[in-house]
C-alpha cells in the first residue's frame, strides 16, 4: 500500500529531535529514529510504498490525519471475481436503457458479469427494456415493495461472488468496477463504495447538487470498521460481498429511504469493513425541481428516527473544548455588554495560547506562538461553523417561528445562516451565486429538518436530536 503526508503536514527537525508537524488542525508527534526515517521517503510530496510491515503504523498516521492513503493505480486480484449487477426499477423505462446502455461499455470482462433488473411493479416498458439488453428480469414481489426490497430479490438471484448495486437512473463509467473491485483483496473487506457525480448541470439545483449532493461521500478515501461513528455508503454506487450481505440478512424490506445506511452500519457492527474510493464513478440524475429536491430532503431526514432506533449506539458527536466554548459565550456577549466581553475574549484566548507555548516549549516542540493563536482561531471558526449547521439543519424551523414574535432575533438567524451556508459555499465553489445558493441551502434544511422531526414524532423517539458531547478530539476516535 502506498501512502503520502497530506499537505499541511511536514517533518521538523529540531534539537536532535524529529517532529511531525500537522498545521491544520495544529498538533505535533514526536517520531523515533526509525519512524522519522520510513516518512522521510515521503518528503517534497513522494509517495511512500510501504512494507507490510510498515502498513500497520501508517495506517495509524492516516488515522489520525497525518497521513493518506494513495493508490497509484488499481491492484487487480489475480482472479477476477464474477460480479452480479443489482438494478431495482419501478417506472423508469427510459433511465434503464441509458444505465444498461453504460453497462455494455464496461471495462470488466463481459463474461464474469451478471445483470439482474428487479421490477417493482412498473406500469410502463421498463421489464421489456432489460430484456432487449439481456439482463434477467426478475419481479420483486408486488408493487411499489421499494428499492431495498427489490435489490434483496436481485441478491438472492445473483451467482457473483460480488454483488454490485446501482440504481436506475444512473449511469457507470466504463472503469466502474475495474477500479472497485481491487479493494476486495482486503479478506476484511465487505462493502466499497464509489464516487457519485451529477449527471446534469442545466437548472440551479443541478448545479447546487453537484457539490452538496449526500450521495457524494468525500474526495478522499475513508475506511470503517469497528466504532460507532456514521460513516456509511449509499447504495446507488455500492459493491458488496455476497457472503458478507448474506450474513447479515440484506438490506431491510421495510426500508424506503436510509436502508444503505442500516446495511453497511450492520456490516461494521460485525466487524466487517467498509471503504469509499473517490474512483469508479458513476453520473447520478438529481432531482432537478425544487419541489422534487426538498421532497426528496424530507424523505432522507425521516430516515434518522428509524436507524436511530435501530443503532442506538451511532448519534451525532460534537466536539466543544470548555476554553473554546468560553471565549465564544463572551463574544456573543458583545450584543448586550458592550466591548469589554470582546476585549476578555481576546485577553483568554492570548493567555491560553500563551500557557501552550510554555508548555510545547518546556517538552522541546517546535510550535510558535503565532502557530498557536492561529490554530486556536481556526478552531474556533470551525466550532463556530458545525454549531450554525447543526441549528441550520434542525432548527431552522423553529428559529424562523421564534423570529416571527421576536424580529430581533432575525439577525442571530441571519448570522447563523450566513455562516453555515458561507463556509460550504466557499469550500465547495458550486457554479452558483452566493445569494441562490444560500436560498437553495436554506430550503435543503427545512425540508431536511421537517422530515427529521416527522420521522421522530411519527416513532415516538427524539433520540436523534441528542449530541454526544466531547472536550477533546481524542476521545471520539
Amino acid at each position: 500500500m502506498n501512502y503520502r503526508l497530506r499537505n499541511n503536514v511536514q517533518l521538523v527537525e529540531r534539537d536532535g529531535e524529529i517532529f511531525l508537524m500537522s498545521k491544520t488542525p495544529l498538533c505535533a508527534l514526536r517520531l523515533n529514529r526509525s519512524l522519522a526515517d520510513l516518512l522521510g521517503r515521503g518528503s517534497e510530496g513522494r509517495v511512500i510504498a510501504a512494507a507490510e510491515s510498515e502498513r500497520g503504523v501508517m495506517e495509524q498516521l492516516a488515522a489520525k490525519g497525518f497521513a493518506e492513503r494513495v493508490r497509484t493505480a488499481p491492484e487487480q486480484p489475480a482472479s477476477l471475481p464474477e460480479v452480479s449487477v443489482v438494478i431495482p426499477v419501478m417506472n423508469r423505462a427510459d433511465e434503464l436503457r441509458r444505465c444498461l446502455t453504460s453497462l455494455t461499455q464496461l471495462a470488466y470482462p463481459h463474461e464474469k458479469l451478471q445483470i439482474i433488473v428487479v421490477d417493482d411493479g412498473s406500469s410502463d416498458a421498463s421489464p421489456e427494456v432489460a430484456r432487449e439488453f439481456g439482463a434477467l428480469v426478475a419481479p420483486s414481489g408486488g408493487v411499489g415493495r421499494g428499492p431495498a426490497a427489490a435489490r434483496n430479490v436481485g441478491a438472492s438471484l445473483a451467482d457473483g461472488e460480488i454483488l454490485a448495486f446501482i440504481d436506475s437512473d444512473c449511469s457507470a463509467s466504463p472503469d466502474w468496477l475495474c477500479q472497485l473491485i481491487p479493494a476486495f483483496n482486503d479478506s476484511d473487506m465487505a462493502a466499497v463504495g464509489g464516487q457519485v457525480d451529477g449527471m446534469c448541470t442545466e437548472s440551479a439545483v443541478d448545479r447546487y447538487e453537484a457539490v452538496m449532493s449526500s450521495l457524494s461521500i468525500s474526495s478522499r478515501e475513508r475506511v470503517g470498521n469497528s466504532g460507532t461513528d456514521t460513516f456509511y455508503l449509499p447504495s446507488c454506487n455500492l459493491l458488496v460481498r455476497r457472503s458478507a450481505f448474506r450474513s447479515v440478512g440484506g438490506f431491510d424490506d421495510s426500508m424506503h429511504v436510509g436502508e444503505d445506511v442500516d446495511l453497511t452500519w450492520r456490516l461494521r457492527d460485525r466487524r466487517w469493513s467498509i471503504c469509499y474510493l473517490p474512483l469508479g464513478n458513476i453520473l447520478h440524475e438529481h432531482r432537478s425541481s425544487i419541489r422534487s429536491f426538498m421532497s426528496r430532503r424530507f424523505d432522507y431526514g425521516t430516515s434518522e428516527g428509524i436507524l436511530q432506533l435501530l443503532h442506538p449506539t451511532r448519534h451525532k458527536r460534537m466536539v466543544i473544548p470548555p476554553l473554546l466554548a468560553a471565549i465564544l459565550v463572551l463574544c456573543l456577549m458583545t450584543y448586550f455588554t458592550g466591548g469589554w466581553s470582546l476585549l476578555a475574549a481576546g485577553g483568554l484566548l492570548l493567555s491560553d495560547a500563551a500557557a501552550v507555548r510554555l508548555r510545547t516549549g518546556k517538552q522541546g516542540l517546535p510550535i510558535t506562538l503565532a502557530a498557536i493563536l492561529a490554530g486556536r482561531l481556526r478552531a474556533l471558526g470551525s466550532l463556530i461553523y458545525y454549531l450554525s449547521y447543526h441549528l441550520v439543519r434542525y432548527y431552522a424551523i423553529a428559529l424562523i417561528m421564534i423570529t416571527l414574535f421576536a424580529p430581533v432575533l432575525w439577525l442571530l438567524f441571519g448570522t447563523v445562516l450566513a455562516t453555515a451556508a458561507g463556509v460550504d459555499y466557499a469550500v465547495k465553489k458550486p457554479k452558483l451565486s452566493f445569494y441562490t445558493f444560500t436560498g437553495i441551502y436554506l430550503l435543503e434544511q427545512l425540508a431536511y429538518g421537517a422530515g427529521v422531526f416527522w420521522g421522530c414524532l411519527s416513532r415516538r423517539c427524539f433520540a436523534s436530536y441528542r449530541i454526544e458531547i466531547f472536550r477533546q478530539m481524542e476521545q471520539t476516535a
